[in-house]
C-alpha cells in the first residue's frame, strides 16, 4: 500500500511538471504569435486597402475627407502658382479665405480623370513633382483617351461621367469665385492699410505684395484651367458624337454650354503667361536672405492686376 501511495505520488507530480512545461510552452507560442500578428498586421491592413475597390479618401465632389485634410494642405498651390510664373513666394501665413482658396482651387486644377485614385490624398498634399509638372501639360484629347480607356458596358456610360465631370464643375464654380472675390477685396484692403502705416518694414512690405501677388496667380491658374478643361469636354463630345453617337450628347452639350457660359461670366484677372520650365528641374523658390533685402522682382506683385468685377460679386451656381 506504502509504495502503491508512494508511486501515485510520484506520478502526480509528474503530470503536474508536465501540465506546468505546457501550459509555458502554450504561453510562449501565444507570446510569439501575438508578436507575429502585430508585426504583420500593418502591411496585411495596407494590403487590405490596396484590395477594396470602394476604400478612397475622397468624400462627396472629390473633395478630401476630414480624417486626411490638414489646415495648409493646398498650400503650395499658390506656390506652384508663383514659381511658374516667376513671382516671389511670401512667407507670411495665410489667412482662412486664402487657405479656402487654395482648398477650392486644387479641384479646378486637377485632371477630371485623376480624381477617383485610392492615392488621391497624397497629391492633394503635392508630395509628388511628375504629378505638379503634369498639371501644365495642356492636351485636349487626354480626357477622350482617358474616356475611352475606362471600361464601361455601355456607351451611355462614357456620356454619363462626361456630363458628371462638367455638372460637378458648374457646382464648383460658384464657392471658388465668391471665396476669390472676398481674396482680392481683402488685398485691397491690405494694400490701402499699408499707405497709411508709415513704418511696415521693407520685409513686412515684401511678404504682403507677394501674397497679393500669389493669390492673384492662383486665380489666374483656375481661370486658365477652366479654359482648357472645357476645351477638353468638347472635345471629347464631339468625338463621342462621331464614334458613339447616342441622344444623351445633347444633354452633355446643354451641360457644357452652361459650363462656358459661367466661366465667361467669371473673370477676376487678366490672363497670365505662365513659364514653363524644363521637365527636369523645377522652378526654385526665393530664399529668405532675398526677402529679407532685395525688392520684388515681378511687377504684379508691386501693383496688383485690375479686377474688372471687384464692385460685385460673380454669379454663384446654386
Amino acid at each position: 500500500m506504502i509504495r502503491k501511495s508512494g508511486n501515485r505520488l510520484s506520478e502526480k507530480i509528474m503530470l503536474k511538471q508536465k501540465a506546468g512545461t505546457a501550459r509555458r510552452s502554450c504561453r510562449n507560442s501565444s507570446r510569439s504569435s501575438l508578436r507575429r500578428y502585430f508585426e504583420v498586421a500593418p502591411g496585411v491592413a495596407a494590403l487590405a486597402l490596396l484590395a477594396l475597390p470602394g476604400c478612397s479618401s475622397l468624400g462627396d465632389l472629390g473633395y478630401v475627407q476630414q480624417p486626411a485634410v490638414a489646415d495648409n494642405i493646398h498650400a503650395w498651390v499658390g506656390q506652384e502658382a508663383a514659381a511658374r510664373a516667376g513671382a516671389p513666394i511670401p512667407l507670411a501665413n495665410l489667412t482662412e479665405d486664402e487657405r479656402t482658396l487654395r482648398d477650392l482651387a486644387f479641384p479646378l486644377i486637377e485632371p477630371a480623370y485623376d480624381r477617383d485614385r485610392w492615392d488621391a490624398v497624397v497629391y492633394e498634399y503635392g508630395q509628388k513633382r511628375e504629378f505638379q509638372r503634369s498639371l501644365w501639360i495642356v492636351d485636349p484629347s487626354a480626357y477622350y483617351r482617358e474616356l475611352l480607356a475606362a471600361d464601361y458596358r455601355s456607351t451611355a456610360g462614357r456620356y454619363n461621367r462626361l456630363n458628371d465631370d462638367i455638372r460637378n464643375d458648374i457646382v464648383r464654380i460658384g464657392p471658388f469665385f465668391y471665396t476669390a472675390h472676398r481674396v482680392i477685396e481683402a488685398d485691397r484692403k491690405r494694400q490701402a492699410t499699408m499707405a497709411l502705416i508709415p513704418d511696415v518694414s521693407p520685409p513686412e512690405r515684401f511678404n504682403a505684395l507677394a501674397r497679393v501677388s500669389e493669390n492673384n496667380l492662383t486665380i489666374a491658374w483656375v481661370e486658365q484651367s477652366f479654359a482648357q478643361r472645357c476645351a477638353s469636354y468638347r472635345f471629347a463630345l464631339n468625338r463621342l458624337a462621331v464614334s458613339e453617337p447616342e441622344d444623351l450628347a445633347t444633354n452633355v452639350d446643354v451641360s457644357l454650354t452652361l459650363l462656358q457660359q459661367q466661366v465667361a461670366s467669371n473673370q477676376l484677372v487678366p490672363p497670365t503667361a505662365f513659364g514653363m520650365p524644363p521637365v527636369a528641374m523645377a522652378a526654385p523658390p526665393i530664399a529668405p536672405a532675398a526677402i529679407a533685402g532685395t525688392p520684388p522682382p515681378v511687377t504684379m506683385a508691386a501693383k496688383p492686376p485690375p479686377v474688372t468685377m471687384a464692385a460685385k460679386p460673380p454669379p454663384i451656381v446654386k
